[in-house]
């Protein structure tokens, strides 16, 4: 638990007149270890610290420091924030491929941002995918332990005390009850180092903004199919563009895979390597064709 903080952002907002607001949001996070090098990082979710002006952490003893954003990647929401500080307490990290079905974990975390309380309870599936705000969150842990606002980036642990887990999300609706999801500590550690070392991570780009594809979709925009990725903006001089591609092309194969959705066409991207030429083919009009597109590193995120 002394590893454990919690996380205070501050953000802009404007309201309908375009007046300036200033909104809160509470988060959790925690100390990677100093003897490996990360004195004073801090691991949470992207989301805990997206469009903040200023980030403040806490520890359970009440020391607050004010916080730098190292690093943010979207696609896996993790993040990495840094503190000016020395001989701080730190969190040790497990092996997240030792998990069973029902294993006892804790969940630890600034619930309804009313400070740094723990929960309980059991994994109940493993390796599972969750649909966040258009964006495909994979490899999670699901549990029944509750998960509350304010939670986000927290430490879910073992009985041994290890994070085997990130607080991420939970499903919450009328009826729905104990699916808290996190990201598993094994596949978090890559992303974690680059975000420390890098600030962001580079993947396969392609150059386009897309959407996806159903009937409704399909109804609005006048398109010949109900199912794929809708290009809606293409990046100039990016691969997509020298591709051929345009605003109003549905894609529905990449490198041989049927795409269905924007989540199938972000997968097949990042499965691929940069530098790789792929086969795209797409619908313009009524009219199938087939383009190839040389694949770039993604350029780095934008302040």
């Amino acid at each position: 638990m002394p590893s454990v903080v919690s996380v205070t952002t501050e953000v802009v907002v404007y309201d309908v007149f375009q007046r300036e607001h200033r909104q809160s949001a509470a988060g959790s996070g925690f100390l990677l270890r100093s003897d490996e090098g990360y004195e004073g990082y801090i691991v949470t979710n992207n989301h805990v610290v997206q469009n903040a002006n200023s980030v403040q952490v806490k520890l359970v003893d009440g020391e607050t420091f004010p916080a730098s954003i190292v690093g943010t990647d979207v696609l896996t929401d993790l993040a990495v924030l840094k503190v000016e500080a020395t001989d701080l307490p730190h969190a040790c990290l497990g092996n997240s491929d030792l998990l069973a079905v029902g294993d006892w974990v804790v969940a630890i975390g600034n619930a309804l941002g009313e400070g740094i309380s723990a929960t309980h309870g059991i994994i109940s599936r493993l390796n599972v995918s969750v649909s966040v705000e258009g964006n495909t969150l994979s490899g999670l842990i699901q549990t029944d332990a509750p998960i509350n606002p304010g939670n986000s980036g927290g430490p879910l642990l073992n009985m041994s005390g290890e994070v085997i887990g990130i607080t991420s999300v939970k499903m919450a609706a009328t009826g729905i009850e104990g699916m808290g999801y996190a990201i598993s500590i094994n596949s978090a550690k890559a992303i974690i180092e680059t975000l420390i070392h890098q600030g962001y991570v580079s993947r396969p780009w392609l150059g386009v903004r897309i959407y996806t594809v159903d009937p409704y979709v399909a109804a609005v925009n006048k398109l010949s199919i109900d199912k794929g990725a809708l290009i809606v903006e293409v990046v100039s001089n990016s691969p997509a563009d020298a591709a051929g591609l345009r605003e109003g092309d549905v894609i529905i194969s990449f490198e041989g895979r049927e795409i269905a959705n924007i989540n199938d066409l972000i997968q097949a991207i990042h499965d691929c390597q940069v530098g790789q030429q792929v086969k795209i083919t797409f619908v313009r009009g009524k009219n199938t064709k087939t383009t190839w597109a040389q694949l770039r590193e993604s350029p780095p995120p934008q302040d």
